[in-house]
Formats: C-alpha cells, sequence, structure tokens
C-alpha cells in the first residue's frame, strides 16, 4: 500500500466520520447536504494522487457486460463521476443521490452533456415512475450507508432495484471488501449476498480486488 493509499484511506475515514455525526438526529438528505457542503468532493475521489477509486471505477465499467444499454442508473451517484463513465455504455443515464448539494455539483459538472441528468432521490423512497426503465443499474459504495440497516431491509431493496430494471436487464454492485474478519467487510458480503439470494436475480460474476467486491447480477 503507497503513501497516497493511505492518504486516501485516512480521508475516507474522515468524511465517514463527518457523515456519521452529522447523522445525529438529522435526515439522510440533511446530513449528506452538511457533508458535500463543507467539501464536494469528500472522500477524495478526484485527487489525481488518489489512484484507488479511479481503478475501481474502471473496473465497474469493464465489468459491465459488453453491449450498448439504453438507459442507465447510477443510484447513489455523488458528483457524478462514475456516471460520466456509464455515458460511454449507454444511450441516456440518469444518476441519481440523496444530497441535492452533491446533485447540483454534479449537473454543474456534466452540464455539456445531454444524455446525462441527474436528480435528488432517496435510496429508500424511490418513486414508481421510475420501474422498468433501466436495463443497466450501477450501485458502488452506497448501501452500506442505509439506516435502518437489517437482512430485511437489503431484501427489501434488493426486490425494489429488480422493479427498476427492465427485462433482461443487469445490476452492478460494487463495495469496499478488506478481509472477512472485518466488520465493514462482513456488511459488503452481507450487501452482495441479499442480491445473489433474491428470487428477482441471478448471479453472472464476482470479481474481488484489493480491496473491493464487484457482483454483476442478470434480472431474474
Amino acid at each position: 500500500m503507497s503513501f497516497w493509499d493511505i492518504r486516501f484511506w485516512l480521508r475516507s475515514a474522515k468524511a465517514d466520520a463527518d457523515l456519521k455525526r452529522f447523522r445525529d438526529g438529522r435526515g439522510a438528505a440533511e446530513a449528506f447536504d452538511l457533508l458535500y457542503g463543507k467539501d464536494l468532493d469528500p472522500w477524495g475521489f478526484e485527487v489525481p494522487q488518489f489512484s484507488y477509486q479511479r481503478q475501481k471505477y474502471d473496473t465497474i465499467t469493464r465489468l459491465v457486460p459488453d453491449r450498448q444499454f439504453e438507459d442507465a442508473l447510477d443510484l447513489g451517484c455523488g458528483i457524478g463521476l462514475l456516471t460520466q463513465r456509464l455515458a460511454s455504455r449507454a444511450t441516456r443515464v440518469l444518476g441519481l443521490d440523496v444530497s441535492q448539494v452533491a446533485v447540483d455539483a454534479a449537473n454543474t459538472r456534466l452540464a455539456h452533456d445531454p444524455n446525462i441528468r441527474f436528480e435528488q432521490a432517496d435510496i429508500l423512497q424511490l418513486p414508481d415512475d421510475l420501474d422498468g426503465r433501466f436495463d443497466l443499474i450501477v450501485v458502488a459504495d452506497v448501501l452500506y450507508y442505509l439506516q435502518p440497516m437489517s437482512d430485511a431491509v437489503l431484501k427489501a431493496m434488493a426486490l425494489r432495484l429488480r422493479r427498476l430494471l427492465k427485462p433482461g436487464g443487469v445490476c452492478v454492485l460494487a463495495n469496499h471488501f478488506f478481509f472477512e474478519i472485518d466488520p465493514d467487510s462482513r456488511l459488503s458480503r452481507r450487501i452482495h449476498q441479499a442480491f445473489a439470494w433474491s428470487p428477482g436475480f441471478n448471479i453472472r460474476q464476482e470479481y474481488r480486488r484489493a480491496f473491493y467486491l464487484v457482483s454483476v447480477l442478470d434480472a431474474a
């Protein structure tokens, strides 16, 4: 692990600690707005020396099945860094995030691209008019921030995301993953298992690298 990798993990840990503090007595939208209001790139994804997230996004894009999708959804898009990559694989891309501050920043960053748009939405309260609209959904580094967190919530989330997909659609999950005895890694494994075991999905591929886990699932 390089000096810059260590710096990245320290910055990520600080962002997560700030978020935990902001969530005390607040809803998710307000807490994430406070986080992005403090720093539009709280985890340092745009810092050129931090290669980890850039490599992970490149891997996610490469693992997306090799075909041109019509409508892609980046769920929990933040300021749109992964959304921008997905535009090479889909005709239209929608990025949704709970933070209006992040959504406004993403719309400003990518205002030049008419095929990408961003809207504010809570993953736990997705509108029904999104159902059946997407043939690709990517959910990267998002689901372990759900509150409340339980196996029942994860199973319900898997079923809810399945409803967003067109027949033959694909869902890609990506989460941090260190080692089996690490509590956060066990949570990531629970998330991926909830989707793999869901009657709405068939697992196509699982990909593990230091330090992340990616699952590619087909709509059952």
